[in-house]
């Protein structure tokens, strides 16, 4: 029998420079600024960072609520999409549509961050991105002259979310424990969502075990992904992939806000994501958990009444 070979399953092989061939490639969106038929948003592309090439995919509803007859200021939704740190970006069918319905249900301001993917970019440098969205956001909202509109004019600084689903839910952890202590006026991090977030460790956990051929994620895949995007001669039991081991880092959890986890029985990673919640509130945050026991990893990104489910909890969440 030959040995599985989780690169050969993801369509990925190395190129001589060490960095990834994506065998595969999923479809790609372009950005709609103007208004058209039948489109509840419009989007455009802003690079923030020139020097790492970090960009965002800015989203608003067309439709725009008031109270009044003037504009209400929404909420800010800075998203970091899924992809186990090697695949996808905000241009992605899938995670162009995640953020248009969650920019037209909440209805709210979308930040879509394209960070820089692993392995050619390890950890931390996704964090290093997310603070830069942030300081971006954050940039905007002070400056009344020249600012970005739609931020601007539209977003509540009061009311900012760091969302991240699969890998991004481990980025905005760790990026709302980057930015903590830094002052972000007139920007409040109101809460941090993480959906299916991805963490791991060397011990393996009951769920790693029960769904290690999961057709979805087997194991060794997920072992290859922390493999290319941990720092070189570190293990999965570093705090970027295990913050539930010890270390000085526990002493800055505590100073999150409210925290959401997002996470179903079929995941590989529910585990880890309910010791993560056990963690956050032994720390003393608060924390709300919506564990549903049925339903697989990413299953939101393919069921639309998933997706549906998950805006309705989020719209709890912040209200």
């Amino acid at each position: 029998m030959s040995k599985f070979n989780a690169l050969e399953y993801l369509g990925l092989s190395f190129n001589p420079d060490g960095s990834l061939n994506r065998g595969y490639v999923t479809p790609k969106t372009e950005p709609n600024p103007e208004p058209s038929s039948g489109n509840p948003t419009v989007s455009k592309d802003i690079t923030i960072n020139p020097e790492t090439e970090t960009w965002v995919r800015l989203f608003r509803p067309t439709k725009l609520p008031s109270n009044d007859n003037n504009v209400a200021r929404l909420p800010i939704f800075i998203y970091f999409h899924n992809g186990g740190w090697l695949f996808h970006s905000p241009a992605d069918i899938g995670v162009h549509k995640a953020c248009e319905q969650l920019a037209t249900d909440i209805p709210s301001i979308v930040v879509s961050v394209a960070y820089r993917p692993a392995p050619e970019n390890r950890l931390p440098a996704q964090y290093y991105d997310a603070r830069d969205a942030v300081v971006w956001v954050r940039e905007q909202m002070a400056n009344e002259a020249e600012g970005e509109q739609w931020l601007r004019e539209y977003g509540d600084p009061s009311r900012c979310y760091l969302y991240g689903h699969d890998c991004g839910g481990n980025i905005v952890f760790n990026a709302a424990v980057m930015v903590a202590e830094v002052d972000l006026e007139p920007l409040r991090i109101a809460g941090v969502i993480m959906n299916q977030p991805m963490f791991s460790g060397e011990r393996r956990t009951g769920s790693e075990l029960r769904f290690a051929t999961d057709q979805v994620l087997p194991l060794p895949v997920l072992d290859m992904m922390w493999s290319l995007a941990l720092p070189k001669e570190t293990d999965r039991d570093h705090r970027y992939s295990n913050p539930v081991v010890g270390g000085p880092h526990l002493d800055m959890v505590k100073k999150l806000g409210k925290c959401l986890v997002i996470g179903y029985g079929g995941d590989i990673m529910v585990d880890r994501q309910q010791e993560l919640v056990t963690m956050l509130a032994k720390r003393g945050v608060q924390v709300e958990a919506r564990f549903d026991p049925v339903g697989f990893h990413n299953i939101d990104m393919v069921d639309r009444a998933r997706a549906n489910a998950v805006i309705n909890i989020i719209r709890e969440f912040i209200s």
